[in-house]
């Protein structure tokens, strides 16, 4: 409680008892049980809580029964309920200006002033006439009527206007009677057990309406608008409402109260106080049967200083609303005031009212976490003051603390998020006058990010690491970094380290985690992952932290090199190819493998490297199955070895045959004279050297389906290297070149023999692709005739077939092109004979007369 009032006697002992009272500005009417009227003048003493009184005007013949007085000081009338009639009289001379004679028997009536926006003022009356409700405005100096009479249930005992309703309040009952042209009644409650209703008109156009020693409060349309009642200390007899005061008049003294908040203010003690009335903001007439009181405002300084002091917080905005100091001074108080009334609901354990609170007031962000212990930097804590000592939180208590601050940190950090670029200067306001607040905008992030950091790991981890993968994360790395290694959450610290570019630091953990048993790094798993997505840009870091994990693991290992990620596929593979045969050559051949036949590399260095470690390979398995052969055995054919062997010498034939990017003439130096002969047969196809290729075939291998095969795949008729290709494997069946012809062979071979039967037979099955001329020029003299014959027997069939063949096509041709010409000379004897007389289709005219569409 505080005090917001003193009473200062106006009037006391006054011989007339006092049946009513109205004032305006510093008058002051009393209407006597006699029927005398009085007026004083009220004037206060300059610097003093003392007011000079001065009876104006004694008028004793006013009426026999004063019942009930109401002045309007805006058309300078006085409204009065004078023996039951509503009479009005001039405010300067109490002459008698008119009396409404439809209300006789009136007794009670309820004025309404309503200023309209353009500040015309619009006066409204009820007046209780027995059981009817009548209903007037003023105009031209009388009361006309507003609109047709409603029928009450009762005898109203209390009136007020309420917007565009009343609220009457009978002996029993309160009822809402809606101004909508019909008269709606609702039904409210019952007065309580008190029989005298109350109804006070409020100054935000509501009504409180008394139950007992309850108040509610009501809007126009009956509902009510406070969560909870007044509640009174006795059973209040008449209201008044001063915001953000509301003054009862009980039976023995004057309480007030507010609505919101709902307080006990001040009870003054006065002897049997009956009436009040208002003259305006801050004057407060109280009166028994013989006083008059004057209730006079203490001063809202003095009064924000006892709520401050008293944790009265709002309340004392309220007032400092209220207050007529400049603006700037005005906004400063009352944002000390909300920061102090936050800090007050945190320490109430109200955290999320306090962070809405300070949300609003755009206090720094720093100084709210600082209200909670071990979020800021020691050194900057102690920087931070605060209007008294914090709470001692932990437990559950501790952690609907954080789950509020984590909305308001997320809130505020959206907004800066938003502003990050802004170039307006960037300011908030401290909690606390004098301290430090944060000037950047980055630097407050980092603060928000790292704070919102600590405060997942205290209550949901599975926050934590979409906090640390968002693009703009700002969290301050060393702090994160100790609370996180504190926390055991490497994982998060993982990606910490990735997003802020430390990914030595992030890999160098992932290595010590890796062989730890209960860690959820364990393995090699994550590194891989980590390092495919690192791209061409950390090329050092990943050559710095692979081996360990092709040492392991080489299947996984090449995985860093050979995902399908763009990362990893535009990596540089010569430096990659170079790294792994400096360290892991075994790996080499399934990297080169992996970018030609599923990346499509075509570029000839790696063909040649492929090629040159599919030799390597073969040759050294080559070895150890030539010494492992039984004495006088012959080793199989080209990849059919088993094992390795002919896997490896498969993989060399089939890639010597498929590939076109490799460079034969580099290469063919590295093949051994002495073995390896098909893979030698085809470096030589591939430069074009067929006849040295077929020797190898034909006189070495002796196969001569092989190099049947071979020509069939080097036939081109197009192609001047290779049309004569068979006419080559002709002469080696024939003439062939004597032993030396490859150079110098280590092998021993016998010398070369003629194969007239090889070379008929490709006489006969071949004779479409050799040159018929060269080819009988190359047979022996000593051929037989008949086998000469038979040559020449499919030759010329050969040649007849194609003749027909063509003869056929021409005589389809030309029928064709007979058809088209006769559809053509069809189609060019129709005629169109277009005359004056003839409409268009489209436009639908005449075309002579030269239609639109024309």
């Amino acid at each position: 409680m505080h005090d917001a009032y003193e009473p200062v006697p106006i009037l006391e002992k006054l011989p007339l008892q006092i049946d009513c009272l109205a004032a305006w500005d510093d008058w002051l009417l009393v209407g006597t049980k006699p029927g005398h009227l009085l007026l004083y003048g009220i004037k206060k003493d300059a610097g003093t809580n003392r007011f000079e009184v001065t009876l104006e005007k004694s008028n004793k013949n006013f009426s026999k029964k004063i019942q009930q007085l109401f002045v309007v000081s805006q058309y300078k009338i006085l409204v009065s309920l004078l023996e039951n009639n509503i009479h009005v009289h001039d405010l300067l001379t109490f002459q008698q200006i008119t009396v409404i004679s439809k209300a006789r028997g009136a007794t009670l009536f309820a004025c309404d002033l309503q200023q309209s926006s353009s500040g015309e003022a619009k006066l409204r009356m009820c007046v209780a006439v027995k059981r009817k409700i009548q209903l007037y405005y003023w105009k031209d100096r009388d009361f006309h009527e507003l609109q047709g009479d409603f029928t009450a249930p009762d005898i109203p005992k209390s009136m007020a206007w309420c917007e565009n309703s009343i609220c009457v309040g009978f002996k029993r009952d309160y009822y809402l009677i809606r101004m909508d042209g019909r008269g709606s009644v609702k039904e409210l409650f019952p007065t309580g057990k008190q029989l005298e209703p109350l109804v006070a008109p409020l100054a935000d156009g509501k009504v409180a309406v008394g139950q007992d020693d309850l108040t509610v409060v009501l809007n126009e349309e009956g509902v009510c608008t406070q969560k909870c009642a007044l509640n009174w200390t006795d059973i209040p007899v008449a209201m008044e409402h001063q915001p953000p005061y509301i003054i009862a008049v009980l039976p023995r003294y004057v309480e007030i109260r507010t609505l919101e908040p709902r307080l006990l203010v001040q009870s003054i003690e006065l002897q049997r106080p009956r009436f009040i009335t208002s003259a305006g903001s801050n004057v407060v007439y109280v009166a028994s049967n013989h006083f008059v009181w004057r209730l006079v405002p203490i001063s809202i300084a003095s009064q924000i200083r006892q709520l401050l002091q008293d944790k009265q917080f709002e309340l004392a905005l309220q007032l400092a609303k209220m207050k007529d100091d400049s603006d700037a001074d005005k906004r400063q108080q009352i944002h000390h005031i909300q920061n102090l009334f936050a800090f007050n609901l945190f320490c109430q354990k109200r955290f999320d009212d306090s962070m809405q609170v300070f949300s609003k007031l755009g206090t720094d962000p720093t100084h709210v976490i600082g209200l909670y212990p071990d979020l800021l930097p020691s050194d900057y804590r102690k920087q931070l003051h605060y209007p008294n000592p914090l709470p001692t939180l932990s437990g559950a208590e501790l952690e609907k603390a954080h789950l509020a601050l984590i909305d308001y940190l997320a809130q505020k950090r959206s907004h800066l998020v938003k502003q990050l670029n802004d170039p307006d200067p960037f300011a908030t306001s401290p909690l606390m006058e004098g301290t430090p607040t944060i000037k950047s905008r980055k630097k407050l992030l980092q603060i928000i990010d790292t704070t919102l950091l600590k405060c997942y790991l205290h209550t949901n981890v599975a926050l934590v690491s979409p906090l640390l993968r968002l693009e703009n994360n700002h969290c301050h790395i060393e702090e994160s970094e100790y609370v996180l290694k504190k926390a055991h959450k490497y994982s998060e610290l993982i990606i910490l380290y990735e997003k802020k570019g430390l990914h030595q630091k992030a890999l160098q953990v992932l290595l010590d985690q890796s062989t730890k048993a209960n860690s959820p790094l364990k393995g090699h798993e994550r590194t891989v992952q980590y390092l495919q997505r690192l791209g061409v840009e950390n090329l050092d870091i990943i050559f710095e932290f692979s081996p360990w994990v092709l040492k392991i693991c080489s299947e996984d290992g090449l995985k860093i090199f050979t995902e399908d990620l763009t990362e990893v596929e535009t990596l540089p593979r010569d430096k990659v190819l170079n790294f792994l045969k400096e360290g892991f050559k075994e790996l080499a051949i399934p990297y080169l493998e992996h970018i030609i036949h599923l990346w499509d590399e075509t570029g000839p260095e790696f063909h040649n490297v492929l090629i040159q470690l599919y030799l390597e390979k073969v040759q050294s398995l080559m070895k150890v199955y030539l010494s492992s052969l039984p004495e006088g055995q012959t080793p199989v054919a080209a990849g059919k070895e088993a094992g390795e062997l002919g896997e490896y010498r498969n993989k060399l034939l089939s890639f010597l045959e498929v590939s076109s990017s490799y460079e034969p003439e580099g290469l063919i130096s590295d093949f051994p004279f002495d073995g390896l002969l098909e893979e030698r047969a085809l470096l030589l196809g591939r430069m074009g050297k067929h006849e040295q290729a077929l020797f190898i075939y034909v006189h070495i291998l002796k196969d001569t389906r092989m190099a049947e095969e071979y020509c069939h795949g080097h036939y081109d008729p197009s192609a001047n290297g290779n049309k004569d290709v068979y006419l080559s494997l002709l002469r080696m069946y024939l003439s062939p070149p004597d032993v030396h012809f490859l150079g110098p062979i280590k092998m021993q071979l016998c010398e070369p023999q003629p194969n007239l039967q090889a070379a008929l037979r490709v006489l006969q099955l071949h004779h479409s692709k050799l040159n018929t001329t060269k080819a009988i020029n190359l047979l022996p003299a000593n051929t037989q005739i008949r086998e000469i014959q038979v040559f020449l027997e499919s030759v010329l069939e050969e040649k007849a077939g194609r003749k027909r063949f063509d003869q056929v096509l021409k005589s389809l041709l030309q029928a064709e092109f007979l058809r088209v010409q006769e559809e053509r000379i069809f189609h060019q004897q129709v005629k169109c004979v277009i005359t004056d007389e003839k409409t268009c289709r489209v436009c639908k005219k005449k075309i002579g007369n030269r239609c639109a569409s024309g």
